[in-house]
């Protein structure tokens, strides 16, 4: 029988930070996946690093809008019949949670997490020897429309007040950062406080090798065997069961498999996406991942080509692929920016986990001695993955926490 300090479930980006700053503090740790780190949904973002984030992803709004979504012609939104009775409800605590107020309180709730999120990679970076893949010039978010450029006001006020840096840029500004994109948007804002990374897998694997380096061990095993034995927590792998006094669910769109034979129902949905790499035609290139705001995709360079990522697409976790996004997008994305062949021969499929007011669950499981959770963090993993290591840590090993964790407690779904 092994037995640790604490054993980590889950090797994404959230689970392996977790692991590796609980063993930076001294603990003797095992982060257990059935996968290698990073190879499940920590794989398939845009690379970004959201320091600049504010607000949710807002709920659509107009009857237009709504229109082309309810009759799957949208590029930014799909879904399943046969999931969306099933989340409903949560669709319209979704549409309730994005509405300005709600808006604000997310802002203010999440701003301690967003704001150490490039930093926290940054140092955790210069430990894995992984700065090579960190970029630190933003990224920019094009508006073809006016009417989409003065939308945004409203955020570009609050980011002032806060003393966020961004630029109002012109189409002809944007595309002196950005050469290779074409004419055909007329506003653009440029985020120079964000981050990205050319290779979003290799950093996550590159945590879990300075992980391993200081006394942790990565094991395969199922989390779904985690249970309480002899007082302490247990989880079976394939070199034995590992027992541990704290254990920690990091296990994104998994954890309800987990908690759920534990007894505890969290209210998750899952907004699947899809990414795809394309090789640039001729001499074209991007410096920094570029938003698409009304036809809802990014394309970001990574060392594997130019990476185009989808909007949301609301089905079961489990249910087969369905890529149809992308017809309905490249034409916009050909006429932006001149793909060429794509490298794979499929589009790649991860589901993100969310809760219907974005913020993640980081604390405490209810009921359970010992167990922590941290998931749900939706659109903001690879951002919120660091930052969310250190808080857990200062959690679990008695330390003042950098802030309030009370806004991201499972407690707020308590009836």
């Amino acid at each position: 029988m092994a037995r640790t300090d604490a054993i980590v479930l889950g090797a994404g980006i959230v689970g392996t930070s977790i692991a590796l700053h609980l063993a930076k503090r001294g603990l003797s740790v095992a982060l257990i996946d059935r996968r290698g780190p990073g190879e499940e949904t920590s794989y398939g973002n845009a690379g970004v690093i959201e320091g600049n984030t504010l607000f949710p992803h807002a709920f659509p709004s107009g009857f237009g809008k709504l229109l082309k979504i309810a009759l799957k012609q949208a590029p930014d939104a799909n879904y399943h019949w046969s999931a969306l009775l099933r989340i409903a409800p949560w669709l319209l605590a979704y549409r309730r949670h994005t509405r300005p107020e709600e808006s604000v309180a997310y802002a203010e709730d999440m701003r301690p997490l967003f704001a150490r999120a490039v930093a926290e990679h940054e140092a955790l970076m210069a430990e894995a020897e992984a700065a090579q893949y960190l970029r630190k010039n933003g990224w920019i978010k094009l508006y073809r429309s006016d009417a989409a450029f003065a939308g945004t006001a409203r955020e570009r006020d609050f980011a002032s007040r806060l003393g966020l840096s961004h630029r109002a840029l012109s189409g002809e500004e944007a595309r002196a950062l950005e050469p290779s994109l074409s004419p055909v948007f007329r506003h653009a804002v440029h985020w120079p406080e964000a981050a990205s990374v050319s290779n979003p897998l290799a950093v996550t694997k590159a945590y879990a090798e300075r992980f391993v380096k200081l006394g942790g061990v990565i094991l395969r095993g199922d989390a779904r065997t985690l249970r309480r034995a002899d007082g302490h927590w247990r989880a079976d792998t394939g070199e034995g069961p590992v027992d541990a006094k704290d254990a920690v669910g990091a296990l994104g769109p998994w954890s309800p498999d987990l908690l759920g034979a534990l007894g505890i129902d969290l209210p998750m949905a899952y907004k699947r996406g899809y990414h795809r790499h394309f090789r640039p035609r001729g001499n074209a290139g991007l410096n920094r991942p570029i938003v698409d705001t009304e036809f809802g995709y990014c394309l970001a360079p990574m060392e594997q080509g130019v990476r185009l990522t989808t909007g949301a697409e609301f089905a079961d976790r489990d249910a087969a692929p369905t890529p149809v996004q992308f017809d309905r997008l490249m034409p916009a994305a050909n006429e932006l920016f001149p793909l060429g062949e794509p490298v794979e021969a499929q589009p790649w499929l991860g589901s993100r986990p969310c809760f219907a007011d974005s913020r993640p669950v980081i604390g405490r499981a209810p009921g359970q001695s010992g167990l922590w959770l941290a998931c749900g963090h939706a659109h903001w993993g690879l951002t919120l993955g660091p930052v969310t290591g250190r808080l857990v840590a200062d959690m679990i090993t008695g330390a003042t926490p950098f802030c309030d964790p009370a806004p991201y407690s499972v407690d707020r779904f308590a009836s």
